[in-house]
């Protein structure tokens, strides 16, 4: 078994030591967790994580670590003051930082709650009662952070660590509780959504795997089967005992306005409140996120197909109220400013839609530095037009790393940093 690295403080710092950052990725800002150093650059950018020691290698560095200076006695050494350039990096790269670990822990509670989900649905038969306790705390806590917060942010996270038929389920109670509360519903009625879509899907529980997870077009037979799940879910729902706005959101999250929805092929004025907006939410997830990962939308290009296409389908004034919402440029989308330069949206404030978070590509600036940019700061930079992951040149595309997943989830906006 190897020895344990010896430990020094970061005063002992020096080019050519071969350092280890006992750290998460999110972190710091270095390429690697363990690497030697080569300038003073990273000497600062090392001493600015406030670590109180870090192990190094000594078999893998070129110097040694530099003798630990009495500060009782030595001299006083003022250093001098930073360039403004440097100042400009080292401040960049804190706020990326910051940022960096802020999604992260977004990332965690979207994790922690699709497997919550997962949890549910397993005892959903076996133990009822225990997976209603359980569905009512999870919407509860949203609702709690949705309505005890003056405005929230909305993130793109990556899914790629929950299930699909879970992560389905959670983006879908997120949209739908986001945009009940830019419709002005109290506690008691967003409580009453949130429900309805954790559970729109229950009846899915009735329907073979093969057909549900079938990536070849369906045959008749199997779509009228598939589209039995409302049916099903409805019949559980009343074994739930659950109440009739939640039931009604299970049976009709697929009727649409104009009547061309199932199962009863209902016209506005007879589906509920309630479900008219789980129904475009669950809409807009299902065009984002198929089975079929080819045929996927971007978010910008879902929401312009719903509004300019197929508004016809979905209560108007809710879907208005969907897209201020989702911003035109919704979390994850690639753009394009009018300056050319290319970005990533990285989170919207609900109430300034075409004003989102970004970083932005700079060939000139590394990685772990990229310029972010709040569009509300910058009156001069506009989006000029979303794009899709193949329009942009390769290494754009690795320098923005785009999440593979559209998945949503949601923060009180008095924590942005």
């Amino acid at each position: 078994m190897p020895a344990p690295l010896p430990t020094i403080v970061p005063d002992q710092l020096c080019v050519g030591l071969y350092v280890h950052l006992d750290l998460s990725w999110w972190e710091h800002d270095f390429a690697f967790s363990n690497f030697k150093i080569k300038d003073q650059a990273q000497i600062r950018a090392l001493r600015a994580l406030n670590l109180k020691q870090l192990r190094y290698d000594p078999a893998r560095s070129d110097s040694t670590p530099l003798p630990l200076v009495d500060t009782a006695t030595a001299p006083a050494v003022e250093e001098a003051p930073l360039d403004p350039e440097t100042q400009a990096r080292q401040e960049r790269a804190q706020k990326l930082r910051h940022l960096r670990s802020r999604l992260a822990e977004v990332d965690r509670r979207f994790i922690e709650a699709s497997q919550r989900i997962k949890a549910l649905n397993q005892t959903l038969r076996s133990r009822p009662e225990d997976a209603m306790r359980q569905a009512g705390a999870i919407v509860g806590e949203m609702v709690e952070t949705l309505l005890g917060a003056p405005g929230v942010v909305l993130h793109g996270i990556t899914g790629k660590a929950a299930e699909d038929s879970y992560f389905h389920a959670l983006n879908v109670t997120v949209l739908s509780l986001l945009l009940g509360r830019q419709l002005g519903l109290d506690s008691e009625a967003c409580h009453s959504l949130g429900l309805g879509a954790l559970l729109h899907d229950i009846g899915k529980l009735e329907v073979p795997s093969k057909v549900l997870l079938k990536p070849e077009p369906l045959t008749r037979p199997e779509q009228q089967l598939l589209q039995m799940h409302t049916d099903f879910g409805l019949r559980m729902g009343h074994k739930l005992m659950l109440d009739d706005e939640v039931l009604r959101i299970i049976h009709e999250h697929h009727e649409h306005c104009d009547g061309s929805g199932y199962p009863r092929g209902l016209r506005e004025a007879g589906i509920a409140r309630l479900s008219r907006l789980v129904a475009i939410t669950n809409h807009f997830d299902g065009l984002c996120n198929p089975l079929d990962p080819r045929q996927a939308l971007s978010a910008h290009e879902a929401l312009a197909l719903m509004f300019k296409q197929q508004s016809e389908r979905f209560d108007e004034v809710a879907l208005k109220a969907f897209i201020r919402v989702m911003g035109i440029y919704p979390p994850g989308s690639l753009v394009q400013l009018e300056d050319e330069r290319y970005a990533l949206v990285l989170g919207i404030n609900p109430t300034q839609a075409l004003k989102p978070t970004l970083i932005l590509y700079d060939a000139d600036v590394p990685k772990q530095e990229a310029l972010i940019v709040d569009l509300t700061q910058e009156p001069k930079l506009a989006i000029d037009r979303s794009l899709r992951p193949s329009q942009l040149p390769l290494e754009v595309l690795e320098y923005l790393s785009p999440r593979r997943n559209l998945s949503y989830h949601i923060e009180p906006s008095d924590k942005r940093g």
